[in-house]
C-alpha cells in the first residue's frame, strides 16, 4: 500500500498564523479517513516520515458511534469520545484512555451567530461543574479548511486539503493536520478532527 505523505503547502488565515519559529517544530499529520482493518470505519494518520501515528476502528456500519477510541500506532487507547446525553445541542465529552469518569474536555457544536465558527472546545477542572472555554473552531470542515484558535485568537492547529505533487487533490478522505504541539497535544487535535466528523461529516 501506497503511503501517503504531508506536503509542505500552507494556508492563509484571518487570525494570527502559526508563527515561523513554532512552525518549524509543528507535528504535520496526514490524516486518512479509512481504518487500517477490513470492513472497519475510521482513520488511519501518518507523520511527516510516513510512520502510522493514530488510529481508529469503528464497527459501527455508518461510521457512527456514541462511544469512539481514539489510539496510538500499537492500538493503545489514547483517548475517548462519548456524546453527552440530555444535553441541547450536540457536546462530545473526551476522556483518558478508555475512562467513563472525569471527562478532560468538552467539544460542542456551535449552533448560533457566525456560521463560520463550527465548534467550541472547553477544559474541565476538577469537576464536570468547572468547565473554560479553551478554544473555537473556524472555517469549513467540508472543505478541509479549519483552524483551531485559543483565547488570544493564535491558530494552533490547522485543517488543510492536501495535494499531490502534481496538485492533483486527494478529495476530503486525505488532508493535512499541523498542530503548534507547544500549545495544543495533537492527541487533542486530531480529536477535535473526529469529532468535527461527527458533527458536519456526510
Amino acid at each position: 500500500m501506497t503511503r501517503i505523505h504531508p506536503n509542505s503547502s500552507a494556508s492563509n488565515a484571518k487570525h494570527k498564523p502559526i508563527s515561523n519559529d513554532k512552525r518549524e517544530i509543528a507535528t504535520v499529520l496526514t490524516v486518512w479517513k479509512k481504518s487500517l482493518l477490513f470492513n472497519c470505519k475510521g482513520y488511519t494518520v501518518y507523520d511527516s516520515k510516513g510512520d502510522l501515528h493514530f488510529r481508529v476502528d469503528s464497527y459501527s456500519s455508518d461510521g457512527t458511534s456514541t462511544e469512539i477510541i481514539l489510539m496510538d500506532h500499537i492500538g493503545k487507547p489514547l483517548v475517548s469520545f462519548r456524546r453527552k446525553r440530555l444535553c441541547l445541542g450536540q457536546t462530545w465529552q473526551i476522556y483518558n484512555g478508555e475512562e467513563s469518569k472525569n471527562p478532560i474536555f468538552a467539544v460542542k457544536k456551535h449552533l448560533l451567530g457566525s456560521n463560520k465558527i463550527l465548534a467550541h472546545v472547553s477544559r474541565y477542572g476538577r469537576s464536570e461543574e468547572d468547565v473554560k472555554w479553551e478554544y473555537v473552531v473556524e472555517g469549513s470542515y467540508e472543505g478541509r479548511c479549519c483552524g483551531v484558535y485559543d483565547r488570544n485568537k493564535t491558530r494552533v492547529a490547522e485543517i488543510q486539503s492536501k495535494q499531490s505533487v502534481g496538485g492533483v487533490g486527494f478529495g476530503n478522505d486525505v488532508f493535512r493536520l499541523i498542530v503548534n504541539e507547544a500549545e495544543l497535544d495533537s492527541t487533542i487535535a486530531m480529536s477535535i478532527v473526529i469529532l468535527l466528523e461527527q458533527m458536519y461529516g456526510s
